[in-house]
């Protein structure tokens, strides 16, 4: 798979070292030349990170690159490490939210941001041409260490001026934080304990052996729930593997879905600041509500961090993000990150003096439903003009896939950048509605 977010596939199969070392020293091309040329490296807790990394560290050398290897840490932790040392670029070899059988590699620019479209066109010509340019044997790059990224990111969180730390830490939340055994371990359980929380840490090792599928949807969180009613704690947060989502089970030990991360983010900025928000196609009516109590219109971007990330800047975004938990806080770096995320939603409970299920009850409700298919040969096209035809009175937005929308509810289809599928995501005000619009868009796709 292919895409803006970068390469990934199956371990052994799709990827292996010999494949990311050329994507490696195809990115090393990319962004310089000489020995000058500095690339900031980093993997999550998968057990073929280190092989992969291995691999990516010789491709970046062979083409000259030298590199700065912070090891295992959270992807917005790479980020940040790429402007901290002023790289050419980073490498991040993680698939993140993917089962433990996948891996792959995220591309950021000299920016700290994902690639965009062009950028990552020119890498797979790279890829895909003729010869790299090897370096001869007196300029192969180096290799050095970096073990202080995660302490400073903690530290530019802390550092905030959207957090009351003190306020914060007055609270003394209990928090159960679930990582996943990914890289969260490295950076989760410290930050909320110089927050003042009492953290009840669950699957905490980096060891890469999942013990739930990773994706922290509310399916996948039945057991940090019921570890949140058994300790009595204030709230439950559990991320992905590489710690750029983070999602909230409330403190009966109910899931309330990623999209309310966002949405409480929103609200804990815009309290303070008011701002143009920008999220994806794919988000949740609930941050719209949350940036209209501040008298904010939100701005809307193709699904992806890099689209996202462009599209704050255009409209010069306090706030923003990705309705699958990812927040993005441009005042620290235009990337998806739990940790941010969960210091808002601190930030936001101890101002308000409010729990997590009163701040859900506080708000509009709607129901997503999400479906996906195979991906089948074919254009596309045909199924969104039927979609086209079967809703006239929807406002049509055609950035990313298809997207159908009325003042209570939407529909978006379009083909995932980091599977071979097609997904269907559909809100409504109630599950039937929702369903409806799902079974309405899978109806024109054959399935």
């Amino acid at each position: 798979m292919r895409s803006v977010s970068g390469v990934r596939g199956l371990v052994g199969e799709d990827l292996t070292p010999e494949i990311v070392a050329r994507y490696a020293a195809a990115f090393g091309q990319l962004v310089g030349e000489g020995p000058a040329t500095v690339v900031v490296l980093a993997r999550d807790s998968r057990t073929s990170g280190s092989m992969f990394a291995n691999a990516a560290t010789a491709g970046l050398a062979s083409v000259g690159a030298s590199v700065i290897d912070c090891g295992l840490i959270p992807t917005p932790t790479a980020q940040l490490a790429v402007e901290h040392h002023r790289a050419a670029g980073g490498i991040i070899v993680t698939a993140s939210h993917n089962p433990v059988e996948w891996n792959a590699l995220k591309f950021v620019g000299a920016d700290g941001l994902f690639l965009d479209r062009a950028a990552i066109d020119r890498l797979f010509g790279l890829m895909d041409g003729g010869l790299l340019a090897r370096a001869p044997w007196d300029g192969i790059g180096r290799r050095v260490s970096d073990d202080g990224a995660v302490i400073r990111h903690i530290d530019a969180i802390l550092a905030l001026p959207h957090l009351d730390v003190d306020r914060i830490r007055l609270a003394a939340y209990t928090v159960v934080v679930d990582c996943v055994r990914g890289a969260g371990g490295t950076i989760m359980p410290t930050l909320l304990g110089r927050l003042g929380c009492r953290v009840a840490a669950m699957d905490v090792e980096t060891d890469g052996r999942f013990p739930r599928a990773p994706e922290p949807v509310p399916a996948n969180l039945m057991q940090l729930g019921e570890e949140v009613r058994r300790v009595g704690a204030d709230l439950g947060m559990a991320v992905d593997p590489d710690v750029d989502r983070l999602a909230l089970v409330d403190e009966t030990g109910t899931p309330i879905g990623e999209d309310y991360t966002l949405a409480f983010a929103v609200r804990a900025i815009l309290e303070r600041r008011v701002g143009p928000v920008a999220v994806n196609l794919s988000t949740s009516l609930v941050v719209d509500d949350a940036a209209r109590c501040s008298g904010v219109e939100v701005s809307r971007a193709p699904v992806g961090e890099a689209n996202v990330a462009r599209a704050m800047r255009e409209v010069g975004a306090v706030i923003g993000g990705e309705g699958n938990g990812g927040v993005m806080l441009p005042d620290l770096h235009l990337g998806r990150d739990a940790p941010v995320a969960a210091a808002l939603t601190l930030e936001l409970l101890s101002r308000r003096g409010a729990t997590v299920r009163a701040l859900v009850q506080d708000a509009p409700r709607y129901v997503i439903v999400k479906a996906k298919a195979p991906r089948q040969q074919g254009d596309l096209d045909l199924v969104y003009a039927g979609l086209l035809q079967a809703f006239r009175d929807a406002i049509v937005d055609r950035q990313d896939g298809l997207r159908l929308s009325w003042a209570d509810r939407w529909l978006h289809v379009r083909p995932s950048g980091t599977e071979p599928i097609v997904r269907f995501i559909a809100e409504a005000p109630t599950a039937v509605e929702a369903e409806a619009l799902i079974t309405a868009g899978k109806a024109q796709f054959g399935a």
